[in-house]
């Protein structure tokens, strides 16, 4: 089930998404939240956050933030960002956020998904937004650095009234 995060929610989230930031394969986060404090706030200012809670235990097993890309003329493309736990994944989680998200986007007057940001060998991830729809927009050399290596990043984007 995906739902809005709750208070109760926000320790859990904070754990996943520091998780993916600690990776150093996806996000382009340095640090962590460093707190539920700090969790909250950032969840809290988003346009929506969205939590996927495992039917079985009940766990919060992934989360994904949406919020505008940018302001003005462009206010309308909207951005994510998503975090499964290393403990749920290959469950189609990721998957399920996603088109939440899609949902959520166009709920909220949004008409694009841009993603900026999207590491060339997150094979996975690249594969998951191609299966639903997502365009390449392009690739950026060098766009993304971790532990002094040099990735490229794929720009990607789906039109929300089209979904």
């Amino acid at each position: 089930m995906i739902r809005a995060i709750e208070k109760q929610d926000v320790g859990k989230a904070r754990e996943i998404w520091n998780e993916v930031v600690d990776a150093k394969n996806a996000f382009p986060q340095i640090i962590g939240l460093k707190d539920d404090e700090e969790a909250e706030n950032f969840f809290s200012s988003q346009t929506y956050t969205g939590v996927s809670v495992d039917d079985d235990s009940g766990e919060v097993a992934g989360l994904y933030i949406l919020h505008p890309n940018n302001i003005g003329r462009c206010g309308h493309i909207a951005n994510a960002s998503y975090a499964v736990s290393s403990k749920f994944r290959n469950r189609h989680i990721g998957e399920s956020l996603v088109r939440d998200s899609l949902k959520q986007g166009r709920l909220h007057g949004f008409r694009i998904l841009q993603f900026n940001a999207v590491v060339a060998d997150n094979f996975s991830a690249i594969h998951l937004y191609e299966k639903i729809g997502f365009k390449l927009i392009g690739t950026v050399k060098d766009g993304y650095f971790t532990d002094d290596c040099y990735k490229d990043i794929n720009l990607y984007y789906i039109n929300l009234l089209n979904y």
